[in-house]
């Protein structure tokens, strides 16, 4: 018992001391916050209520305000004016008493006296061409923006009302208490924006060579804004870049267009047999049956005819759209028309594509089946896509969304031929846009606050459904693909990015009309965070599944940040707060490296360290019990230690005295290491990620090991993992897979690669 004492205060002094040896930093001084990259994000979170639950859930007292609308449209065609009378219906679901509503004016973002274009810095260049220059400073701005032309309650009783640019406060007769509706009407009209030279989310194009336009309609008539429990009425202006927040409510639409016009919009068409010829009914019965090939409605041949038609008579379209946020239409004389039919879980939806025959053959191609294929994915990583109809409609420069409308770029050349670049640019944007129709369309976030909560998460998902669209339609990659090749998901894509000059990189979790690098920070790095996240931290098991449960939990409601980021966790069991303030509340990146490889032998003999420190303290060393000591390779305890012949001398075999510690039974499972290594791993960069390690052996055989990001949780800067094994190690690589983001690899491998610069590449060209 005696010796067993002394055996364990030795090696209680013995671990002291190297402990003591490696702890070298000095005192501090002062007390200091917690910036530990694990700290709770209690800080930064709302405090859970009865409306949104800890969990990410809504709560009990969850509300959500409703507007339903019914709305007669006519489109002046000639003129290109928009002319609306609509009835709007509003329903306080609040605990609050309101006032007064507002209503969003989004034209007049374009009206003369927007101030939208006084925040845009601008400057003279040296060399313009004549266009660009009578157009910034010679050309008298265009009549744009709403004319309202009277506010009334259902009476005809007019309301006072007041315009600060894109909103307009109404005024109520009296103040509105929980469960109260209050139904008004706006006669309204305005002159349609040219959306190819003025730009716009909507308007139309003109073609010079057959006198048409093609319309895409959208933002078009006053709306709601949305009143919920986190900001009050959502009022902030409609500078151009933010989108929306919209609440959920039903539409009755007549649109009344020129005869000979084809019309797709959001909702159910009631009166299709009013509206298409008997051949088009026909196409259309054909199209609900066809599963793998889109129908032609309306062929190119038909659009042709049509071009040259310019009918004086009328048609009015009737939609009906039950619990949707918005309404959006495209209709032309020039449109060509196709629809297939999609299995969505027990029901069929239909694929639709509006399409002039500029953007044939691509078109008639693609466009129909990326709905399709669109709708599967995103349906299998969310819920089942509730509605009968997705649309892609063909617009020269444009790439916006609405319920089950979209426009999409991507035209050929006018000989028909495109490149790789317009094909897939094509198809990414029908995929991305269609993908709206589930983030916000239906998960109903705010996008003029969090940009990142719609375009991000679409553009995750998009990828997901790139990826699953090459491997439906392998005959739509290009030869040199084998797949899909995504603009944004995979993490080396960022790279540029986040490795960019912090002066002009703003955190994720900010407006998006406050962000630099819009893009990239709305779009491409959220998208590469969820993917990492699913690919690399979580696994793909828990990842969908919480994703999902976030998907169905928000379905037709109105999500916050904290509610996505709390149901992660809440439906995973994965503590992810590390993870969102670093990718979403900073500008950190990823750069992690292997600092140090060190390799030891083992022995029965007492090393130098023990001798120097019994020496010291007075122990005798051959009291000391059987132990295990290592020495470094190449130190210069371990060639003392040769030289002195100590190391290997009238020592036991030391499986031999380690085996003695356990029966014969427990021994056969026992391993017998061979070689050990302290590896030291180096964090230049702010964020901390899983280390993802490849080992190859000797043998050429290779091994995966992942250590979960909490290994960095009590020192940010390196960290060492002991490693035993019964190979040797000859090489070992930092995220193989390229996996995490990491923006300076050259100290991701050991043995260190030599790299040449870009000066060494140039001189070794010239004397090659």
């Amino acid at each position: 018992m005696k010796i067993l004492k002394y055996y364990f205060l030795f090696v209680i002094l013995v671990s002291a001391s190297v402990f003591a040896q490696e702890q070298k930093a000095e005192q501090v001084k002062n007390g200091h916050i917690n910036n530990n990259k694990f700290k709770q994000l209690y800080d930064e979170f709302s405090t859970p209520n009865m409306y949104r639950a800890a969990s990410g859930a809504p709560g009990p007292a969850y509300y959500q305000q409703q507007a339903d609308y019914k709305m007669d449209i006519v489109l002046d065609d000639k003129n290109a004016k928009l002319s609306g009378f609509e009835t709007i219906t509003y329903t306080n679901n609040s605990p609050d008493v309101l006032k007064y509503l507002w209503v969003q004016l989004d034209q007049n973002k374009r009206a003369e006296d927007s101030k939208s274009p006084l925040i845009e810095e601008s400057r003279l260049q040296p060399v313009m061409s004549p266009s660009e220059f009578s157009l910034k400073f010679m050309k008298k701005p265009l009549e744009r923006g709403f004319n309202i032309e009277m506010v009334t309650d259902i009476n005809g009783k007019p309301l006072q009302y007041m315009i600060n640019r894109t909103m307009m406060r109404i005024e109520l007769p009296k103040p509105m208490t929980t469960g109260d509706t209050f139904s008004f009407s706006i006669k309204w009209w305005y002159n349609i924006n040219n959306h190819v030279e003025e730009d716009g989310r909507s308007g139309y194009e003109y073609f010079p060579e057959d006198g048409n336009k093609a319309y895409v309609i959208a933002q078009f008539y006053p709306r709601m804004a949305v009143y919920n429990d986190v900001e009050g009425w959502q009022n902030s202006q409609f500078w151009g870049r933010d989108e929306f927040a919209l609440p959920f409510g039903n539409f009755e639409v007549n649109i009344t267009v020129p005869a000979d016009h084809i019309l797709e919009a959001t909702g159910k068409l009631l009166n299709r047999k009013e509206v298409y010829s008997k051949e088009m009914l026909k196409r259309y019965e054909l199209a609900t049956q066809s599963f793998n090939e889109p129908v032609l409605i309306v062929t190119q041949e038909e659009a042709e005819k049509a071009e040259k038609s310019f009918s004086e008579n009328t048609k009015t379209w009737k939609l009906y759209a039950e619990n949707v946020r918005d309404f959006g239409f495209a209709t032309s004389r020039k449109f060509i028309l196709d629809m297939m039919a999609v299995k969505i879980g027990n029901k069929d939806v239909m694929a639709v594509s509006l399409y002039p025959k500029e953007g044939n053959p691509l078109w008639e191609e693609w466009s129909t089946k990326a709905v399709a294929s669109t709708l599967e994915s995103y349906s299998r990583m969310t819920f089942d896509y509730p509605y009968h109809k997705a649309i892609s409609v063909h617009a020269k420069q444009q790439g916006m969304e609405y319920p089950m409308i979209c426009w999409n770029y991507g035209r050929p050349k006018n000989d028909g031929t495109y490149s790789d670049r317009v094909k897939y640019g094509m198809m990414s944007v029908i995929i991305h846009e269609v993908g709206h129709n589930f983030f916000p369309m239906i998960v109903n976030s705010d996008e003029r606050q969090w940009t990142w909560m719609d375009e991000g998460l679409n553009s995750f998902l998009q990828h997901v459904a790139e990826v699953d669209f090459g491997e439906k339609y392998p005959e739509a990659l290009s030869p040199d693909d084998k797949v899909y090749p995504s603009r944004r998901g995979p993490a080396h894509k960022i790279i540029p990015y986040m490795s960019g000059n912090q002066d002009y990189i703003a955190p994720i979790m900010t407006k998006g009309l406050n962000t630099y690098q819009f893009g990239n920070n709305a779009y491409g790095k959220p998208a590469t965070a969820l993917n990492i996240l699913r690919e690399t931290v979580m696994g793909r098991e828990l990842f969908d599944y919480a994703f999902k449960e976030y998907s169905r939990r928000w379905m037709f409601k109105h999500p916050t940040p904290e509610d996505f980021f709390r149901t992660m966790e809440d439906a995973s069991a994965f503590d992810l707060d590390w993870f969102w303030r670093g990718w979403f509340y900073t500008t950190d990146w990823v750069d992690i490296g292997i600092k140090d490889v060190k390799k030891f032998y083992i022995s029965s003999s007492p090393n130098k360290l023990v001798r120097d420190e019994a020496r010291e303290r007075g122990f005798k060393l051959k009291d000391l019990p059987p132990l295990v000591y290592l020495v470094e390779e190449e130190s210069e305890d371990f060639k003392e230690d040769m030289k002195s012949a100590t190391l290997f001398e009238n020592s036991l075999p030391v499986k031999e005295f380690v085996m003695d510690n356990f029966t014969p039974e427990e021994q056969k499972n026992m391993k017998s290491p061979n070689f050990f290594y302290n590896i030291t791993f180096e964090k230049p960069g702010g964020l901390v990620m899983p280390i993802i390690v490849e080992f190859t052996y000797a043998d050429g055989t290779k091994r995966e090991e992942t250590y979960p990001a909490q290994i960095w949780r009590f020192n940010d800067n390196e960290v060492t993992k002991a490693i035993a094994s019964d190979k040797e190690i000859v090489s070992i690589v930092v995220d193989p897979n390229l996996e995490t983001a990491d923006i300076d690899t050259s100290n991701n491998s050991w043995p260190r690669e030599v790299r040449e610069n870009d000066f060494e590449k140039f001189k070794n060209k010239v004397n090659g």
